[in-house]
């Protein structure tokens, strides 16, 4: 098969065969892999001059590859972390790739060895109780939109749910008799029940008795009926945030995302001594490893670990300098 027309019968391929159909792959990892392609196809279109079907594999070898991975971090201001899930993209298509055009295997190859890029472990960034209080406080209950803003909001802060779990939940997903849980199905197609605190189920009572509807609508819907996006989800934190700030101060040195909420959850179960197990198992994670962060985020767990620990009954010595020979020989 020639290089020449084959992208976008392979691009095609890779996304009805292998994703959806080999790997039943979910309806968000789909739409990441098309989010980078799309990218990369415009990038490719404004560098070359050409139409993205004229261009072909070719084009696409690994030193263009790595200036589109510069632009996205130096143009689109990308973080480590996304240049890196867009490389992982391309190295799967790449490899897909690679069992049908054996002939390319150079070029491929080239592809395949481009590194990902290392970055700094910061801790995570959670809320406090406070903090907490102030945001749940921020939306307006007199309005429908601030009701359900604020169902939204604590529903997320103690269930720790992604965003894009939140916004597929129906009315359905919601159980609110004796044993009450919110089920959903997580990333890597895993389903899971988190249980619901009595003021989270009270909150839910209202709002499901106030949205009404069928099953399947949409638990927490946008003005127009649908369901929520993720970037709906981030426009109403992005509207009650600078409210909350105004009665919490400490607000305003922090950056509030719906992944922070998620965090907060899983500082909320490690500070009241939950077991980091149990808290993979409570916001799905496939490893136990991802828990370890929330132990490096907080300093009163620190503070409570050295208050257990026995002063060193060392003496203390009297520094007394080298001799001048000695001291010389260190300087060599």
């Amino acid at each position: 098969m020639k290089t020449q027309g084959t992208l976008f019968k392979l691009l095609q391929a890779f996304f009805t065969d292998r994703l959806m159909q080999q790997r039943q792959a979910s309806a968000h990892t789909i739409a990441g892999y098309r989010d980078c392609f799309r990218l990369l196809i415009q990038f490719a279109h404004q560098e070359l001059k050409r139409a993205p079907s004229a261009l072909t594999l070719a084009d696409l070898d690994a030193d263009f590859l790595v200036r589109f991975l510069n632009h996205l971090e130096r143009e689109r201001d990308n973080s480590a972390r996304t240049r890196n899930a867009r490389l992982a993209a391309i190295h799967s298509f790449f490899r897909y790739v690679a069992l049908h055009e054996p002939t390319l295997g150079e070029l491929i190859a080239r592809v395949l060895a481009i590194p990902s890029k290392r970055f700094d472990q910061r801790p995570v960034d959670f809320l406090t109780t406070e903090e907490i209080a102030a945001l749940l406080a921020a939306p307006d209950q007199q309005t429908w939109q601030g009701r359900r803003d604020h169902a939204l909001l604590q529903l997320a802060v103690q269930t720790g749910l992604r965003v894009s779990e939140l916004t597929s939940l129906r009315r359905q997903d919601i159980f609110l008799r004796a044993g009450a849980h919110v089920h959903c199905l997580g990333k890597g197609r895993k389903e899971r029940c988190t249980p619901l605190r009595k003021d989270t189920v009270k909150t839910l009572r209202r709002w499901l008795k106030e949205r009404k509807g069928q099953d399947m609508d949409p638990l927490f819907p946008n003005a127009r009926g649908g369901a929520l996006s993720a970037d709906g989800v981030q426009y109403i934190l992005a509207a009650h945030v600078p409210t909350a700030r105004r009665t919490c101060a400490s607000l305003t040195a922090k950056r509030v995302s719906p992944h922070v909420l998620r965090h907060t959850a899983a500082m909320q179960l490690l500070q009241n001594g939950v077991d980091c197990s149990v808290i993979a198992l409570w916001l799905g994670h496939e490893k136990l490893e991802t828990v370890q962060a929330y132990l490096h985020a907080d300093p009163e767990l620190k503070e409570k670990a050295l208050a257990r620990t026995t002063p060193s009954k060392t003496p203390i010595r009297r520094y007394r300098p080298d001799d001048e020979l000695l001291a010389f020989l260190k300087t060599l």
